[in-house]
C-alpha cells in the first residue's frame, strides 16, 4: 500500500487563522492602494503603507495568505512550502530583524538553528558550514589547508559584493528622474561583482575544483550553478548565513499571521479567494483591478506582488501600454522548477536523533555538469538533493505535534516533464501522473535513507509536489522555483524596480530585488518607500 493512500481517508486542511474570502459586497469600499498577492513582498508593502496612514487592501488568489511563507497540514503534520531558514534575524540590531519586528509588531519570534546550519555532502566526504563566520573560515581552511589565501580572499569578496549592493538597491526606490541621474554612480561598484559569474570569481582565486564545489554548495538557495549565476547572488546567500540560520517559532505561517494582524489593526484588509483578472489602465494610468467575477475595484495605487511575468503577460496582456515591456521581458528568463517530497513521521525528531542541519547532497563537485546531465536525462543522478527538517527547527513544534516529525526532500525539475498534465485539475491528474510521482518519490527516498537511515521505519505519510503544483497554488506559469534567473544579465535590468512605466502601477516581491524571504521583505520596503516618496528605512532606527 502506498504511504499516501494510508492517510488519504484522514486528509484534512487546517487553517490556523480564518481569512475573509472575497465577496461582491466588498467591492464598494475605497482604499488608497490595492496589493495583488500576499507573498512576503506584498505583505511588507501593505504593512508599511498601513503604518504610514494608507488604507490598503491585499487580494490573494489562494485560500490562504503568505505566498512562499505559508504552510499546509495533513493530519498531525505541517510543512512549509518555501521558507526553510533565514539568516541574521537572531540579531535584534540587524536590518532584517528590525524590519520583521516593525511589520509584525514584534510578535514574530525566531528559533535559532544548530550552529552547523548546512552540511554539503559529496560521494567521498562531507563539509560542515558552521557559524559564526570565524568558525566557518577555520573549518574551510581545515578542509583545504593549501587554499588559505584563496579562502580569505573569497570571504573578502563576499563582503565587498554585499556592501556594493546597498546603493544599487537603494536606487530602485528613487523617483525615476532622480534614479536615472544617480544610476551610474550608485551601481558602478556593484557591477564589478554582479557582472561576473560565480565560477569566474572563485576560479580567479583558486584552481581547486573541489573547493569551488564546496563554497558553492548552497547554489540551490538561488537556483543556478556556478557557471550561470551572478557572483553577487552567491555572495548574498553565502554571507547571509555566516552567523547561522533561524526558523519562525510556530512555523513559517506565523509570518503572514503576524503581519496581517498589523495590516488589519491599521485599517487595512486582507482577502483570500480573491482572483484578479487584470489591472485596469486608463490613458496610461492604473486606476484599479478587475476581479475574476467582473467586479472592478478602483484605487489610486495598484501594486503587483505576482511576479514580473504574471504582471505583464497576464494582468496587462490586453493593454496597449504593455507593449513597451515586451522587449524588457526578452532580457530575463524564468528559473527552473523543482519537486518537493513532504514526509510525515510518527516518531519525534528527538527520538530519532534528528538535528536541524540542512543537507545538500551532490553526485559530484561539478555542479554545472550535474545540472546539465540531469536536465538532458532525468534518469541521471539528481544534481542536488536538499533535505530540511522543519519540525526539528521549530521550538514550538511539540506544542501541537507531540510525537511526530516532518522532513522535506527537494530536487531540481523541469516544467516540460509534466506539461502534458497541465490542463488537468489539482489532485485529479490521473493514474499515469501519480505513477510518475511514485517512482520519483521512491528515488528521492533512497537518497534520504542513505544519509538519514533512522527515519525509514517511522515514515507514515508521503506527498510529492511537482511543477504543476507550484503552478496551481503559487500561480507561477511554469512552476518557477525562484522567479527570474539570477544571471549577471538579470542585475543589469534597470527597469526591475518598484515604479513601472505605467503611472500608479508598482511592483514588489523577489523579482524587484532577489530570491529569498528576506530579499522579498526588503523589496516591500523599497516599494513602500517609492509609493510614499520618502525613505521608510528611517522607521527602522
Amino acid at each position: 500500500m502506498h504511504l499516501q493512500e494510508c492517510c488519504q481517508n484522514n486528509f484534512r486542511e487546517t487553517v490556523m487563522k480564518k481569512w475573509t474570502s472575497y465577496k461582491p459586497d466588498l467591492a464598494n469600499d475605497l482604499f488608497d492602494a490595492i496589493i495583488i498577492g500576499s507573498g512576503m513582498g506584498g505583505l511588507t508593502t501593505a504593512a508599511l503603507l498601513a503604518l504610514n496612514g494608507k488604507r490598503v487592501w491585499v487580494l490573494e488568489k489562494h485560500f490562504k495568505i503568505g505566498g512562499w511563507t505559508h504552510t499546509f497540514r495533513r493530519d498531525s503534520f505541517e510543512w512549509d512550502v518555501g521558507l526553510h531558514y533565514i539568516g541574521e534575524v537572531h540579531k535584534k540590531w540587524s536590518g532584517a530583524r528590525r524590519l520583521f519586528d516593525l511589520i509584525s509588531d514584534s510578535q514574530l519570534q525566531w528559533s535559532y538553528m544548530d550552529k552547523n546550519y548546512d552540511r554539503i555532502i559529496f560521494p567521498d566526504r562531507s563539509y560542515n558550514f558552521v557559524a559564526p563566520r570565524e568558525q566557518f573560515i577555520e573549518d574551510m581552511i581545515g578542509y583545504f589547508p593549501k587554499e588559505e589565501n584563496a579562502i580569505q580572499a573569497y570571504m573578502n569578496y563576499l563582503d565587498l559584493a554585499v556592501r556594493s549592493a546597498r546603493p544599487y538597491f537603494a536606487n530602485k526606490s528613487l523617483p525615476t528622474f532622480m534614479a536615472d541621474l544617480a544610476y551610474p554612480f550608485m551601481t558602478r561598484k556593484f557591477f564589478k561583482y554582479a557582472d561576473r559569474t560565480t565560477y569566474d570569481v572563485i576560479s580567479s582565486l583558486t584552481d581547486d575544483r573541489e573547493l569551488l564545489g564546496v563554497l558553492t554548495g548552497q547554489w540551490g538557495d538561488y537556483g543556478l550553478p556556478p557557471k550561470q549565476s551572478s557572483f553577487a547572488m552567491q555572495a548574498f546567500v553565502a554571507r547571509h548565513y555566516l552567523d547561522g540560520g533561524n526558523y519562525p517559532v510556530g512555523s513559517a505561517r506565523r509570518i503572514a499571521e503576524t503581519v496581517s494582524d498589523v495590516i488589519e489593526k491599521n485599517g487595512g484588509r486582507v482577502t483570500v479567494n480573491a482572483s484578479v483578472n487584470k489591472i485596469v489602465v486608463h490613458h496610461g494610468k492604473a486606476i484599479g483591478v478587475e476581479m475574476e467575477n467582473g467586479d472592478v475595484l478602483e484605487t489610486p495605487i495598484v501594486i503587483s506582488n505576482t511576479g514580473i511575468f504574471n504582471t505583464f503577460d497576464r494582468l496587462l496582456q490586453n493593454d496597449s501600454v504593455n507593449g513597451s515591456h515586451h522587449a524588457d521581458l526578452d532580457n530575463i528568463e524564468k528559473t527552473d522548477s523543482y519537486v518537493c517530497l513532504h514526509l510525515g513521521l510518527n516518531t519525534s525528531a528527538q527520538e530519532m536523533d534528528l538535528n536541524n542541519t540542512n543537507l545538500w547532497i551532490y553526485p559530484g563537485y561539478d555542479h554545472d555538469r550535474n545540472v546539465q546531465e540531469y536536465l538532458k536525462n532525468a534518469d541521471k543522478a539528481f544534481p542536488v538533493v536538499y533535505v530540511s527538517f522543519p519540525s526539528a527547527k521549530d521550538d514550538a513544534w511539540n506544542k501541537d505535534h507531540t510525537g511526530y516529525a516532518t522532513i522535506e526532500v527537494i530536487t531540481l525539475s523541469n516544467w516540460d516533464w509534466y506539461s502534458k498534465w497541465k490542463l488537468e485539475p489539482w489532485k485529479k491528474r490521473g493514474k499515469e501522473y501519480e505513477k510518475e510521482k511514485e517512482l520519483l518519490s521512491n528515488r528521492m527516498l533512497d537518497v534520504l535513507y542513505k544519509h538519514v537511515p533512522q527515519v525509514k521505519d517511522s515514515l507514515v505519510y508521503s506527498e510529492l509536489s511537482t511543477p504543476l503544483t507550484v503552478n496551481s497554488l503559487a500561480n507561477y506559469q511554469k512552476g518557477e522555483m525562484y522567479g527570474i534567473s539570477h544571471t549577471p544579465k538579470r542585475f543589469r535590468q534597470k527597469w526591475l524596480r518598484p515604479q513601472t512605466k505605467i503611472k500608479n502601477l508598482y511592483l514588489t516581491g523577489q523579482d524587484v530585488t532577489t530570491v529569498g524571504v528576506t530579499s522579498a521583505l526588503f523589496s516591500g520596503l523599497l516599494t513602500a518607500s517609492a509609493v510614499m516618496k520618502k525613505n521608510l528605512s528611517k522607521m527602522l532606527k
